[in-house]
């Protein structure tokens, strides 16, 4: 059984506790097997599947990674093997693997040939697979059915990125705002240099002007009643996520410039 090591692995911190024992099960089943080498001759079957187009370079992009776990896993099942050993293909990359306009419990029709009705099984879910191996070993095992939480794409982490650090942004503006009605921070035609005092330094009147032009901009998008005010928790919150999402795209942590 081929398996690709980083999914169990990316998708562990979002199982619930009933499927840690479960992970633990697959984990150890997993190291009494052995590491394949690549071959040569796979990894020339597989750019070979590039040069015609099949599966799973049929989506426009570059597939040598999913070309060569296929191509691996098609030269072990070529191989002599005594008799009654079987063999699985595990994947929830449907898109890339199962049949494109079928069932996508079912293979590819360009590598549906590796495929056969007992010795050679393709399946989807993790847990499908090892019931149907170890029925009596994994009967209630219930993995897949934990899996609730995709993890987030990455657009999705970058639009909301953008959204909370253009509330903040604003907020900021806000609050320069008032010390400017208050006369706290004056406006000035052309700013010098050195400033004593950041927090009090004068606005150059074009920047000052650009800045109001942003924040109607913010205000059209978002809606002013979305803008705040926020209290401390939610102000709080608001750069929490900001920078939690930072860090998960490999900023520092706390890095909330806007």
């Amino acid at each position: 059984m081929l398996r690709q090591l980083n999914d169990v692995d990316h998708r562990l911190p979002l199982l619930g506790e009933t499927a840690i024992g479960a992970i633990s099960q697959i984990e150890d089943l997993f190291t009494l097997t052995h590491i394949i080498e690549i071959s040569d001759a796979v990894k020339l079957s597989a750019a070979q599947r590039g040069i015609d187009k099949r599966a799973p370079f049929h989506r426009q992009r570059n597939g040598i990674d999913d070309a060569i776990l296929i191509e691996v896993y098609g030269d072990k099942v070529r191989e002599k093997t005594p008799g009654g050993t079987r063999f699985a293909f595990v994947t929830h990359n449907t898109k890339d693997f199962s049949h494109p306009s079928g069932n996508n419990k079912l293979p590819h029709p360009d590598f549906a040939d590796y495929f056969s009705r007992s010795r050679s099984l393709y399946f989807t879910t993790l847990g499908e697979a090892l019931r149907r191996v170890q029925p009596l070993q994994f009967a209630d095992l219930m993995i897949e059915q934990e899996w609730l939480e995709e993890p987030r794409r990455l657009t999705e982490i970058a639009d909301a990125i953008d959204e909370l650090c253009t509330k903040i942004w604003y907020n900021r503006h806000q609050v320069r705002r008032e010390q400017i009605e208050a006369g706290k921070i004056k406006i000035v035609e052309k700013e010098t240099f050195p400033v004593k005092n950041h927090f009090k330094r004068p606005i150059q009147r074009d920047v000052w002007e650009g800045a109001l032009k942003s924040a109607a901009k913010v205000e059209k998008k978002y809606g002013r009643e979305n803008l705040g005010p926020w209290d401390d928790f939610e102000w709080g919150m608001l750069n929490g996520k900001l920078s939690a999402l930072r860090w998960v795209l490999g900023d520092e942590w706390d890095m909330l410039d806007t």
